[in-house]
């Protein structure tokens, strides 16, 4: 509206037109569109019909909340909206509701179906809303805490419900956050409510008690009726017990001093502890609830209260859980997982390496011929002290005894666990139980448990690896931490190459080629034990030789060193069970290492004399493709069996299965390595051609073992057993016109410049016991000593960590089937398949593993708590059956939720328990607090705890909540609901209460 104004001077012709725009709008007014905009968008707007909410819903359904922001000016505010998740029908707001109907907020002021609800919203458990908005400042906010801000608040939100027709209570958060302190307004079709609060430090003397806290109602309704409408009451009064007297805790800590027969503190080696070393529940807090009283029954001033705990109608319980017990699974776990951060490695932690000392002490000329010509050591026994005698002269000299981090007893009390085959026993028996261990897994029953380590990628449970894990999880929490686990580790590697060396087979260890399902230390640990193998059996091939035994060398060398799916195989060679391509890459064919394929290769199996090899390379050489030319004067070799049906296509003679050489086993790395080396070949024509020979090595290898076992062989006779699928056959028509069956090679095999074709012809008869060994036992076994010896204490923790978890989920596993606890079962499976994920991999991520610590921790103390309980409740000396399933089924419930109700209150079986609990804690304070004040005799204890000392506390929260139905503001005003709760604790008086009023006729 424009406006005229003299100007300052006094010029009558000098005039200035301000205009001012009342029509742009203010922060306020933007502010208020703002909140209705949200209103609009959530779809609040109009009235909603529902049922009455269902008794317990609050607790047992689903709450939903969602949020933005809003501002006024410059100033951040959140707006929440929180509600009850219902039916869809339920929540679909219409405008054809009755005209007088109250809205759902003023509804649930009066229903009593869930007071006190264990987990809620404040605003909730105060007011018994299903649903309301809150209007709270932004997290980098300040508070509002002036009188005019929060009143212009509250005109805000009350001119944005009236504009919208909004029925849900909507609320501002004023005064500091931890006061929780809220103020709000609800309207409805000519009614509303409003939401008042007051927050005090200290309860007021006068409002301390029923009576007091019914005057302040009543003078805040300011009803004119009379006589007053009656109110409805209900209390809860809470008491905490927190001196458990029933039971003393079981748990102790393990005696670390203790050591008797391989025991630590009563823990075997390889096993891991489990329990809490204190109680895990710090608290049990009691509710005694009164759910509907009416004012004029009960009494409760300043002087006297009928408000007897044990007379309550409803009695309910929750624990208070402590905070990080102490729990030795957990903190095994922990401390071991803590050692993959360290950086020493073991000469660091230890010294100078006892591996450069030996050298020190050996001629080189003797290593070389340690290399080149191993030979067995005649030791007739094996014990503890003999296999680490001479490692402990070695460390001796550097470091006195009482200096090492683990004592002798502890040493061999752990190699003893590792090693049960190092006892002074005899040879032979000796070695027969090294074999039954190195074949028990395949014995073993495959349950769900024992197949778990294909899951996490570990060991089996029965494996050397699993136990060296244990023991060195033991040895880092009892014996000197990480100087401890590098001691111990030192010794095993030590173990590992007097070992090697004296062909002395590793226990625990399944036999055959490295399981790659399992973990890289196993892995590394099954190629030693291949090697020790093949060792063994060379020299007693050689044995065997020296003595003149050379007609069945070929065969029995063959027969020691073959494991059993290769003796299986063959059989089923032999009994006419042709093997696919497939199957024979899966035996080795494709895979072999650089090392097995190079020519500069110079290890060789023994011969029989360099005479016979002249002659049999001349007879060879006079041997032309297919026919051969004097077949009677070559001399057949290394063969195994007989075929029980195919015969050699161009020779009268039946076909022989050879001897052949085992695949070289490898470990993942091994293969990962190999993949590298073929993959820089490329893809040019020389690489594919070289990549096929590298691959072909055992492909050859067999070729040369297959012509020495069938002179005058060709190839199509090879390829009809090696691959019987590339040998096609036919039936055709000859000339005289019968039907007769011919068979040739296949398409792939007659491709110009094929692998087989040119591998055939290179081919020499000579038998596999004179071939280039495709697996150097000796170089690989060298190799995998020395990945041992540089193996830190960080880089062996990650190694063993799959195990550790391994045996802690079994351990888990085996606690939960004593204790019987549902949630506990779903939580191991969870984290069974979180594991699975993470630690497939060979270094899994930190955090994550950190993770899974952190969850197998939380079930052992849930665990422990469900024992504390039982113990508590005394369950297991419960002799009546009835009894005892009750309480098994509230402890049961205890865990798992929030609060539980006592059935029979303080007259049921658990209700009588928790009695006794409190009178047991009221009678020790009160003698403690008469032992230190001195003031009572004897005499006097027993008078005191017989008739003066309450069997409950002082109730540590009080609830009150006080409800009517009056008109307000006038006698002729509708009549509404009016609500206010009440809490006092011992630093807390808070008043929340909802008043409505007529604003139609008032």
């Amino acid at each position: 509206k424009p406006t005229r104004k003299m100007a300052a001077d006094s010029d009558p012709e000098s005039e200035v037109f301000e205009i001012t725009d009342f029509t742009t709008s203010s922060e306020w007014e933007r502010f208020i569109s703002k909140v209705e905009e949200v209103l609009n968008e959530w779809k609040l707007i109009g009235s909603t019909s529902s049922k009455p909410v269902e008794k317990g819903i609050y607790n047992s359904g689903e709450w939903e909340e969602k949020s933005t922001e809003i501002s006024f000016a410059d100033f951040k505010f959140s707006i929440s909206h929180h509600f009850l998740k219902q039916e869809s029908c339920d929540r679909e707001r219409s405008e054809e509701c009755e005209e007088d109907a109250l809205p759902l907020a003023m509804q649930d002021l009066l229903c009593m179906n869930n007071d006190f609800p264990p987990r809620a919203h404040c605003l909730v458990r105060w007011y018994g809303l299903r649903e309301f908005v809150v209007i709270a400042p932004g997290a980098n906010s300040d508070a509002v805490i002036s009188e005019s801000k929060c009143n212009l608040l509250l005109s805000s939100i009350s001119i944005a419900l009236g504009n919208t027709g909004c029925q849900v209570p909507l609320f501002v958060q004023i005064q500091q956050k931890w006061r929780r302190m809220y103020v709000g307004e609800c309207q409805g079709p000519g009614v509303r409510t409003d939401f008042e609060m007051v927050h005090l430090r200290k309860v007021p003397n006068q409002y301390n008690h029923l009576s007091g806290l019914l005057d302040i109602f009543k003078s805040k309704i300011g009803c004119p009726l009379t006589p007053l409408p009656p109110v409805s009451i209900s209390i809860r009064f809470t008491y905490v017990l927190q001196d458990w007297q029933q039971y003393s805790w079981p748990q102790q800590p393990p005696d670390i001093d203790a050591l008797v027969g391989g025991e630590v503190g009563g823990l075997e080696f390889g096993k891991l502890p489990f329990g809490a070393c204190e109680d895990p529940i710090s608290e049990l807090h009691l509710s005694a609830t009164w759910p509907h009283l009416a004012e004029g029954i009960i009494v409760d001033n300043d002087v006297y209260s009928d408000l007897d705990p044990l007379q309550a109608p409803l009695w309910s319980v929750r624990v208070r859980k402590a905070d990080n017990p102490q729990c030795l699974l957990g903190d095994f776990l922990s401390e071991f997982f803590k050692l993959s951060c360290r950086k020493e490695s073991t000469d660091e932690l230890l010294g100078k390496s006892t591996f450069e000392e030996e050298g020190k002490d050996t001629d080189i000329s003797q290593a070389l011929s340690k290399l080149t010509e191993p030979a067995s050591v005649p030791i007739h026994k094996l014990s503890v002290t003999s296999m680490v005698h001479s490692a402990k002269k070695r460390i001796h000299k550097r470091r006195r005894v009482e200096e090492s981090p683990l004592s002798n007893d502890v040493l061999n009390s752990i190699l003893i666990t590792l090693f049960p085959d190092a006892a002074e026993k005899a040879t032979d028996v000796l070695e027969a139980k090294c074999s039954t261990l190195t074949g028990s897994s395949s014995s073993t029953t495959l349950s769900e448990d024992y197949t778990l380590f294909n899951q996490f990628k570990s060991a089996p449970s029965d494996s050397l690896t699993y136990k060296l894990a244990m023991c060195l999880c033991m040895v880092n929490f009892y014996h000197g931490g990480v100087k401890g686990v590098a001691h111990l580790w030192q010794e095993f590697v030590l173990e590992m190459r007097y070992r090697w060396e004296n062909n002395f087979l590793i226990p625990g260890l399944e036999s055959g080629s490295p399981n790659l399902k399992c973990c890289l230390l196993h892995q590394k640990l099954q190629m030693l034990n291949c090697c020790i193998e093949r060792k063994k059996a060379r020299d007693e091939g050689r044995k065997l030789q020296t003595s003149g035994s050379f007609s069945s060398v070929g065969v029995d060398q063959k027969s020691s060193s073959s494991d059993a799916g290769k003796k299986a195989q063959v059989q089923s060679l032999a009994d006419g069970h042709k093997e696919t391509d497939k199957d024979k890459r899966d035996k080795g064919e494709i895979g072999k290492s650089w090392e097995s394929w190079s020519d500069s290769e110079d290890e060789f199996f023994e011969c029989l004399s360099d005479t016979e090899d002249l002659k049999e390379s001349a007879e060879e050489s006079t041997v032309k493709e297919g026919v051969p030319k004097e077949t009677q004067k070559v001399k057949a070799e290394g063969r195994l069996h007989q075929h029980s049906k195919l015969m050699l296509l161009h020779a009268e003679a039946p076909l022989y299965i050879p001897v052949t050489q085992e695949p070289a086993p490898m470990t993942e790395d091994m293969l990962e390595e190999q993949s590298e080396v073929l993959a820089k070949l490329g893809t040019s024509a020389e690489g594919a051609h070289l990549r096929a020979r590298m691959q072909s090595a055992c492909l050859l290898s067999d070729m040369e073992s297959f012509k020495a076992a069938n002179p005058g062989c060709s190839l199509e006779d090879f390829v009809r057993w090696y691959s019987p699928r590339d040998y096609v056959e036919e039936e055709v028509v000859d000339e005289t016109g019968n039907t007769v069956i011919k068979g040739d090679l296949s398409p792939r095999m007659k491709i110009p410049g094929n692998m087989w074709v040119e591998a055939w012809e290179n081919a020499k008869a000579v038998p596999a016991r004179r071939q280039r060994r495709l697996f150097d036992d000796t170089r690989e076994a060298e190799k995998v000593l020395h990945y041992l010896a540089i193996q830190k204490p960080a880089d062996l923790t990650r190694h063993l960590l799959p195990c550790v978890i391994h045996a802690a989920v079994l351990k888990l596993k085996e606690e939960e089937t004593i204790e019987d606890i549902p949630s506990v079962r779903k939580t191991i499976q969870q984290i069974i398949s979180h594991s699975s994920k993470v630690l497939r991999y060979q270094n899994p991520e930190q955090k994550k593993v950190e993770e899974i610590i952190s969850q197998l921790m939380s079930v052992e103390a849930t665990i422990a708590r469900a024992r504390s309980l039982k113990a508590n409740f005394a369950i297991d000396t419960c002799e009546q059956k009835d009894e005892k399933e009750e309480l098994e089924r509230f402890v049961s419930c205890l865990l798992e939720q929030p609060e539980v109700s006592v059935i029979g209150a303080g007259r049921g079986p658990a209700g009588r328990i928790i009695h006794k609990l409190f009178v047991n804690s009221q009678k020790a304070a009160t003698t403690s607090l008469e032992d230190e004040t001195g003031k009572a005799s004897a005499s006097d204890d027993h008078r005191v705890n017989a008739g003066m000392v309450s069997d409950f506390p002082p109730p540590a929260g009080r609830e009150i909540l006080l409800r009517t139905t009056v008109p307000r503001p006038a006698p002729y005003s509708k009549a509404l609901p009016q609500r206010m709760y009440c809490v006092l604790l011992k630093d807390e008086f808070r008043l929340a209460g909802a008043f409505s009023s007529d604003t139609s006729f008032f």
